[in-house]
């Protein structure tokens, strides 16, 4: 388990400080996960003050998270820094306000140091789409770190933060978190404010974190957490009791098994996974009957709807929210336009990037007059549907238990996955956002010397449950350390 105090030796210290800026520059110029640096964030980590939780909620002790640097994906509002959505339309747009997440880390003393890099509007599962630089696996520089939040992932597994903020549309935080062997918490929808999140898909996205520990991922998390009234989509945070040495929790559908253990549901049937992935998913299932989880086989057909239901509905949301980037009010701008039409067409082509063209175009066609019946409408049923088979299944079992993707980290370029395989190996992690229930990716095994992510889901507000049971896996079964990470002891 890392440190809280190894990360809060910054105070009063310009020397540390420095330090740990031209390790973290040099870690960068190998790995890109950062976008941008900013040196005045990290000079701010001098003069952190001590700010007890009793400054921020009323309720005593100091914040582990104060003095801490942190990093953020760039799609989420840090004033001050870039706000670019590793898009070119975006380059050069800087934030004027806090997103409602950042205010709450900031309130509880961490820093900001820097923006990571991301797929363009987070739409991607390499960090290849960016266009404003290359993000590598720490663990394997001719692999992918994953995506959308890839940057952030890479920044946590290389030990240049101890944690980073992402954001999960369909699985954008718990990929690369596998990806990278670290964790990765995709929270209940509301549970964290979405504003300062540049809009992609709403009724699916939320802010995450990436993480070294699940003990990381609880403090930032219970940080950001609470209803906002800058973001009508956000509730408050109920009461919860959900682990394993509280059994007696009301506030979820389903409570711990009698012993004190978990009830699992695991999946059942051909999963269409790699070897690598398979081998781990089966010892990893092994390993929670060893560690006392009560394991049941469970059975989801309806998982084979939720990739063309979350591909409608994604894209139809994103053609909506992406229509306001026309090189009007602000973005990129095309210099050839002659007029209105010529600008928002031109500006258009020229800053977006392939992938968020074919999403924007996709999104436009299934919300055409007499097709949303055929589509949008449709795919909304399935996602009625697929959150009522979930909510019947966690009247059984207290935590489902399956893959994150597939396959571990793939090669970079023409070698990798192709983008339309990419997608339909999405239909692990996007049920979680059509269901609107918490997730969480942990490293549960490791192949060829690379990490094997598995994720826990549970019902919603109920992510107390995903910590402690992921806490109870890494008491037994630790996960390995990045080759070549920074070290702060």
């Amino acid at each position: 388990m890392e440190d809280f105090a190894a990360w809060r030796r910054f105070r009063g210290r310009p020397e540390a400080v420095e330090t740990y800026r031209r390790l973290v520059q040099e870690k960068n110029d190998e790995i890109g996960a950062f976008i941008s640096l900013d040196a005045d964030k990290l000079k701010s980590l001098v003069s952190a003050e001590e700010k007890s939780s009793e400054e921020r909620n009323g309720d005593g002790g100091s914040s582990q998270l104060n003095g801490v640097p942190f990093g953020v994906k760039d799609n989420i509002a840090v004033e001050g820094l870039p706000l670019t959505c590793g898009s070119k339309m975006l380059e050069h747009f800087t934030s004027p306000y806090d997103a409602g997440a950042i205010r709450r880390l900031a309130d509880a003393g961490a820093v900001p140091v820097g923006k990571t890099n991301l797929d363009e509007f987070g739409m991607g599962s390499t960090t290849e789409e960016s266009a404003l630089g290359s993000t590598y696996n720490p663990w394997d520089r001719q692999r992918v770190p994953g995506g959308s939040s890839g940057g952030s992932a890479a920044a946590v597994a290389a030990g240049m933060v101890p944690f980073a903020l992402g954001t999960d549309t369909g699985g954008s935080v718990r990929q690369p978190a596998a990806f990278c062997g670290v964790y990765g918490l995709k929270p209940t929808y509301g549970s964290v404010s979405r504003f300062g999140l540049v809009a992609y898909a709403s009724s699916l996205e939320v802010i995450g974190v990436l993480a070294g520990s699940v003990d990381w991922a609880r403090e930032v998390f219970t940080t950001m957490r609470g209803r906002d009234p800058l973001d009508q989509s956000s509730a408050e945070y109920p009461p919860s009791n959900a682990s394993p040495a509280d059994p007696g929790s009301q506030a979820g559908p389903a409570a711990p098994a009698g012993n004190g253990n978990f009830r699992v549901g695991v999946l059942s049937g051909d999963l269409g996974l790699s070897e690598p992935v398979q081998r781990v998913y089966e010892k990893s299932i092994e390993n929670l009957s060893e560690l006392g989880f009560e394991v049941e086989s469970v059975d989801l057909p309806i998982l084979d709807y939720a990739i063309p239901a979350y591909y409608t509905i994604a894209t139809a949301e994103a053609s909506a929210n992406l229509a306001r980037y026309a090189g009007v009010r602000y973005g990129y701008r095309s210099s050839s336009a002659t007029d209105f039409q010529d600008t928002v067409r031109l500006s258009r082509n020229e800053a977006f990037g392939d992938e968020v063209k074919t999403r924007i175009l996709l999104g436009t066609y299934v919300l055409r007059s007499g097709f949303q019946d055929q589509y949008y409408i449709k795919a909304q049923k399935i996602r009625t549907a697929l959150k009522r088979t979930l909510d019947e299944l966690f009247e059984r079992v207290d935590l489902l238990y399956m893959p994150v993707y597939p396959v571990n980290a793939f090669p970079r370029g023409e070698e990798g996955l192709t983008p339309f395989q990419q997608k339909l190996a999405d239909k692990f992690t996007a049920t979680a956002n059509m269901a609107g229930i918490p997730a969480l990716s942990f490293p549960a095994g490791y192949d060829d010397g690379l990490p094997v992510g598995m994720q826990f889901m549970a019902p919603v507000f109920q992510e107390e449950r995903l910590f402690a049971a992921a806490s109870r896996y890494a008491e037994t079964f630790p996960p390995r350390t990045c080759p070549g990470k920074l070290e702060w002891e």
